[in-house]
């Protein structure tokens, strides 16, 4: 299962939130040292912001791993997804020019259907 989360992609992207994660907290302290200072309100704010946005970004990065571990590993694989089909109405009142571009229409998703299941075989 954890196997998952050690393809290519998915380690540059450890790599990249645990940077980013750091980097917040040194982005805090520097504001924390500018503030400290006299920098004012705004370096007070942004100490206390960028360790907040390091963890909101942790907490993100590990719900994102927690619904990766959960999801079905097949579900990626073709011929899974659930294709809901409904046939088109043919409009036969009112306009003839409409109805037949509608009956035009169903022909073609007809013969469009008629292609994908017999190249399914």
């Amino acid at each position: 299962m954890w196997y998952r989360l050690l393809t290519p992609k998915w380690v540059l992207l450890h790599l990249l939130v645990a940077a980013l994660f750091v980097a917040t907290f040194f982005l805090g302290y520097w504001q924390l040292t500018k503030a400290e200072a006299g920098g004012g309100a705004v370096n007070w704010s942004y100490a206390l912001q960028w360790p907040l946005y390091g963890a909101m970004g942790l907490w993100f990065y590990i719900r994102m791993v927690r619904d990766e571990l959960r999801r079905d590993p097949d579900e990626d694989l073709p011929g899974r997804a659930v294709v809901l089909y409904q046939r088109p109405r043919v409009d036969t009142t009112g306009d003839p020019e409409l109805a037949a571009y509608n009956a035009y229409l169903a022909e073609l998703n007809e013969r469009a259907l008629g292609q994908r299941s017999s190249s399914a075989r």
